[in-house]
């Protein structure tokens, strides 16, 4: 009897240790060290240093002021992100490859060039500028700035997450709960959501995770205004550009444990989720 052919995805002991050792490699280079590093430079002049370094006001202005940022513009987002999706895969309309189109616009944009253009439009020289100093409004160099910056470089995430989804479930659940009588409040709540919400959380973590690591955008439209305009990227910058390392360390240490909660929240989601549809529990 012949012997059956292998697999044609079969591949050599040695090929798949070669390109596991190589992934392990590029990950320990490119993650594992240098979050080593941050933490052990916030923590070379030991404990009281690296304390020191947190409580300082500017370093507490500054992450309470990366987490209202983040706190607007997620959310926002998120709505924008259901909304757009909700179009995109439950309707056919005209228009409907430019808007799939300009979600995608920041992941193309550099966002300093995002920076720019929020300075051309709301600054003093900008074309609504003069109306808005007049009035006594500032978004630029404020905290209105800083939240649409973040916007720009964050809304696709939530968008981007749901459309794919929503697209292959298709809109027979939704027809059959209208065609039942369910308005169209009811129908999103008892019937799509249930069907997105991991998705959902998802794109939420990943916006949220941009937001508060957001650099280019925010650095042109916060003005560097110590205290006030400076979130947690703008102010690690600003620590080591005054060769204060070791402060800047341990604000960047804050930063990475805020990624690394970020990471811990995305791995039970995604195993959350991985779960519920072996189970067959993402039907309604």
């Amino acid at each position: 009897m012949s012997r059956p052919p292998e697999p044609a995805t079969a591949e050599p002991r040695w090929l798949r240790y070669a390109i596991t050792a190589v992934a392990l490699a590029f990950l320990l280079l490119n993650l594992a060290l240098p979050l080593a590093v941050v933490f052990a430079e916030a923590l070379r002049k030991g404990w009281q240093a690296y304390a020191a370094a947190i409580a300082d006001p500017d370093a507490l202005a500054a992450l309470r002021l990366t987490l209202l940022v983040a706190g607007i513009a997620v959310p926002v987002n998120m709505v924008f992100g259901l909304a757009a999706s909700w179009a995109i895969a439950k309707f056919d309309f005209r228009g409907r490859s430019l808007l799939v189109t300009l979600i995608d616009l920041p992941f193309s944009v550099s966002p300093v060039v995002a920076g720019l253009i929020y300075v051309l439009v709301f600054g003093l020289s900008g074309w609504a500028g003069p109306w808005l100093a007049a009035n006594g409004i500032q978004v630029i160099f404020a905290v209105p700035g800083l939240v649409l910056a973040t916007m720009f470089t964050t809304f696709p995430f939530v968008a981007r997450e749901l459309i794919p989804l929503m697209e292959e479930q298709g809109r027979d659940e939704e027809e059959a709960a209208l065609s039942l009588g369910a308005g169209g409040f009811a129908t999103f709540w008892r019937v799509t959501l249930p069907n997105i919400r991991w998705a959902l959380l998802y794109g939420v973590l990943l916006s949220t995770a941009r937001a508060m690591g957001e650099f280019g955008a925010v650095s042109v439209v916060s003005g560097h205004i110590r205290g006030l305009t400076n979130t947690l990227p703008l102010h690690i910058e600003i620590l080591y550009n005054e060769y204060n390392f070791v402060a800047a360390f341990a604000v960047a240490s804050t930063l990475a444990g805020l990624a690394l909660v970020t990471l811990a929240i995305k791995t039970l989601l995604e195993w959350r989720y991985g779960a519920e549809l072996a189970a067959g529990g993402h039907q309604p």
